[in-house]
């Protein structure tokens, strides 16, 4: 920011305090006009809850904000996008059953009629490059489709300030290089951008400035173009930063888990029918399953975990034994254990205790249910183990899981199922909202599980992650799993593309099909060449 320039958005002394904790101590920092700024943090520094008040979702302690220096006050939502203050959320709020166009006029303002709204969406839509049909059905797009609809939707209220949390979580890298391009083009016409994410190598590539929080309190301002991502995530912990330690590389053991033509209808109207997958996983190897929400990744867990039966008892074998009729229980006790994406209401429960949580699942095989009765002490100091090992942010085994970070739940959960030591774990986005610092400590602790002698399947949107950890990668595309493909021999372009199901126009297919190597089919799979993963 020059000196002479006033800043959009000006944060003075701001704190908030929830009972036991203080999330936000005198936190100071402004954004200029047109900068792209990033705030960082690990779980649990304030990040969230400094950019709810700044969106009128929560109303701070003490402090003051400033807009385009004069004082900002805002009750609730509405009123920050009356001072032109807009937020695209992590998470969509999107009905499925219906139009983007319909979804966009839920979340407007004004009265205009739907046809003023669809030209408006529609100018929009071309000045940005969010191209979307306004008549088509949610439910019939992709993750990256969806999003664009809550971008056009910030922008149709000419936002000067448009708040972007962890915005590319669930997008290929192609759809994070038309995201970027439509920032750079926001920032350029003087719309400022406050961006969290926990991908630093983007925030090194995207962001102009950065704040770096820590335990609620500002610790230091960055260019991150200066920085490296190690660098950023060690100022984020204080501390410096491990890399991930391997032993020496071995001869894979014998398989344990083998899926074997896994065929299942959609359980729901909304749900990804599996078709024909088969892979299987050795002793000491971590198996990547790459692809973009909503291809079938929540149905294969369920199909592993035995909360969706297989059709045949084959379907699922772990070691040797055909697991495809059983139930989660049996799976559990026969040493298959599972962590699903969604933390809330799927892998805890928000109004039970930590330890309670921990007997959910963890109860036969560490013996916190004897005889039908729960066993409070074993099971308490199970969840203190935890709590210690993975460094959860708690008040103890009886605070409820609700009251944790989402950060601090994964790792309540990551911990839970890694500390019964399975034969075979399977987890759904092993670090899906944690900082670098944690994120670190569950990659090593995969790992060591590998080299001790599990097999590991990582389902997971983050390639960076994958291509960390995997020895081995597949990609899920609309229910349908590409050959397996050592990590040493394949490229993120080629990941990504099938990711998207190498779908376009005629010109771009042609163009993957010149790049690649690889002749399309006349169903939109790909055969011979570099990219021959997916399955007709």
């Amino acid at each position: 920011m020059q000196e002479n320039e006033r800043p959009r958005l000006q944060v003075r002394g701001i704190s908030k305090q929830f009972p036991g904790v203080l999330a936000n101590d005198r936190v100071s920092f402004s954004v200029a006009p047109g900068e792209i700024h990033a705030l960082l943090g690990e779980n649990g520094a304030g990040k969230s809850t400094l950019v709810k008040m700044i969106y009128g979702i929560m109303q701070p302690d003490e402090g003051e904000m400033f807009w385009n220096g004069q004082p900002l006050l805002v009750s609730n939502p509405k009123a920050a996008r009356s001072r032109g203050i807009g937020m695209v959320f992590q998470h969509f709020s999107l009905f499925e059953a219906l139009s983007v166009l319909e979804n966009i006029a839920l979340g407007m303002d004004g009265s205009l009629s739907m046809g003023e709204l669809e030209k408006k969406v529609r100018e929009v839509m071309q000045d940005y490059g969010l191209m979307l049909d306004p008549g088509r059905v949610v439910s019939s797009l992709s993750v990256g489709e969806r999003q664009r609809i809550e971008i056009v939707r910030a922008l149709l209220l000419k936002p000067e300030l448009l708040i972007m949390d962890e915005p590319t979580s669930v997008l290929t890298p192609q759809e994070v290089t038309q995201l970027f391009e439509t920032l750079r083009k926001l920032a350029s016409e003087g719309c400022s951008i406050l961006y969290i994410s926990h991908k630093l190598h983007e925030i090194k590539e995207l962001c102009d400035t950065a704040t770096i929080l820590r335990g609620g309190k500002v610790v230091g301002e960055c260019n991150p173009a200066e920085e490296t991502s190690k660098s950023m995530a060690e100022m984020m912990i204080g501390g410096s930063l491990k890399e991930i330690s391997r032993g020496e590389d071995g001869a894979l053991g014998d398989v344990l888990l083998k899926v074997n033509g896994l065929s299942l209808g959609r359980n729901h109207d909304f749900g990804t029918a599996l078709a024909d997958i088969s892979f299987e996983v050795r002793r000491g190897e971590i198996f990547g399953v790459a692809g973009v929400a909503g291809n079938g990744q929540n149905e294969l867990l369920e199909a592993m975990s035995g909360e969706m039966p297989a059709p045949r008892e084959d379907a699922i074998i772990l070691h040797g034994r055909p697991m495809g009729l059983l139930g989660p229980n049996q799976r559990r006790k026969a040493g298959l254990c599972c962590v699903p994406e969604e933390r809330n209401g799927h892998a805890a429960i928000g109004d039970f205790s930590l330890s309670d949580n921990a007997v959910l699942t963890a109860r036969h095989r560490k013996g916190l249910v004897k005889s039908g009765m729960v066993q409070g002490r074993a099971a308490e100091k199970y969840t203190r183990e935890i709590i210690s090992r993975f460094s959860v942010m708690a008040t103890g085994p009886m605070a409820q899981a609700g009251s944790l970070s989402g950060g601090n739940l994964q790792k309540f959960i990551m911990g839970r199922e890694i500390l019964q030591v399975p034969e075979v774990l399977v987890v759904s986005q092993p670090t899906w909202g944690v900082d670098a610092g944690a994120a670190a400590f569950i990659h090593q602790a995969l790992v060591d599980m590998a080299q001790a002698g599990s097999a590991i399947v990582v389902i997971s949107q983050d390639l960076d992650e994958l291509l960390a950890l995997c020895e081995t990668i597949s990609v899920i595309n609309e229910g349908k799993l590409s050959r397996a493909m050592p990590i040493k021999g394949v490229s993120v372009e080629e990941l990504g593309l099938l990711m998207g199901g190498i779908h376009g126009t005629e010109e771009t297919g042609e163009r993957d099909r010149v790049e690649n190597g690889a002749e399309k089919n006349g169903s939109g799979g790909i055969k011979e060449g570099k990219a021959d993963a997916v399955q007709a």
